[in-house]
């Protein structure tokens, strides 16, 4: 394909937008910090229903973004992810890894178009003593098929 090709032809145009790109510019919606009591963990005060436990739940979204918009059409909402978190996650039967919980987010990110690139993590704070927090974190970059 030529250059010329490669930058007007539609199919380009989509290839372009797949891989996250470095050199572009992006925003980054930022959710830190948010804390939630889940049923989750392998450990066997881990297991009871009763006394879910603690975790810290951090995401990055990056959108690809040549300026900020100043409307509500042009803006990522993170409440979703606060919802989701927050309201749903506490409600769920107990799951043993928290990997699953972080793939379920990065997938919950990815529903949005506009995302290229995610980074989730989540940890269980004090979990042992001499640790401050346990924990799973990934970095992904948007599937070409998603």
């Amino acid at each position: 394909m030529k250059q010329d090709e490669m930058t007007h032809s539609p199919a380009a145009a989509a290839m372009a937008r797949a891989p996250f790109d470095a050199g572009a510019s992006h925003q980054k919606i930022i959710v830190r910090g948010m804390k939630t009591d889940i049923n989750v963990g392998l450990h066997p005060w881990e297991t009871h229903p009763e006394h879910p436990t603690r975790v810290i739940v951090d995401v990055e979204m990056y959108a690809r973004c040549e300026r900020l918009g100043d409307s509500l059409s042009a803006i990522i909402d993170y409440d979703p992810i606060r919802a989701l978190v927050t309201r749903d996650w506490p409600k769920r039967p107990h799951t043993p890894l928290l990997e699953t919980w972080v793939e379920e987010l990065v997938a919950f990110c990815f529903a949005d178009p506009r995302i290229d690139a995610c980074r989730v993590s989540i940890v269980k704070p004090y979990i042992f003593p001499e640790t401050e927090a346990v924990g799973v974190e990934v970095f992904r970059l948007r599937p070409p098929d998603a």
